[in-house]
């Protein structure tokens, strides 16, 4: 089964590349890897909530923005290396996740664009990892995932 026959079995669809804030571009190829931007949980060029997760926003609806975060990350990589199925493996992810001082339950919320990842690619959606709590993200937003993938 391709990527794309496993996103269309979840009910997902790749949505258009968000566009940057700043002065950068979604995603850039090096050789055989794709290198993204930091994806924010946006759809729609709506951003999904706001606020600090243990405070404004809920660990469960974090783990789902992660997973919204992870589904913008693969649309990046798509626009640059076209099907999918040209995606090897997800080699590194990094989640961060505007905390509150007392939420220490960064690596769950993160999870939730991790297990989307396997979800998608299967044994080349897992990955190495990271999962960093900090004080604020760009437009207040509670998560930001960013990926490296391995293509052909």
């Amino acid at each position: 089964m391709t990527p794309e026959e496993r996103l269309s079995e979840l009910g997902l669809t790749l949505p258009k590349v968000v566009a940057p804030l700043a002065a950068y571009v979604p995603a850039v190829r090096s050789g055989n890897h794709v290198y993204t931007s930091g994806q924010l949980p946006v759809v729609d060029g709506k951003l999904l909530a706001t606020g600090k997760v243990g405070a404004e926003v809920s660990p469960e609806d974090a783990h789902q923005l992660a997973r919204t975060c992870a589904l913008n990350a693969l649309a990046a990589v798509g626009s640059v290396v076209g099907d999918l199925s040209n995606i090897v493996r997800i080699v590194k992810v990094v989640g961060f996740v505007a905390s509150d001082p007392a939420f220490s339950g960064q690596p769950q919320v993160v999870n939730g664009a991790s297990e989307l990842l396997a979800e998608i690619l299967g044994d080349a959606g897992k990955h190495a990892r990271s999962a960093v709590g900090v004080a604020v993200l760009p437009l207040d937003a509670p998560v930001e995932v960013e990926l490296v993938a391995e293509v052909v």
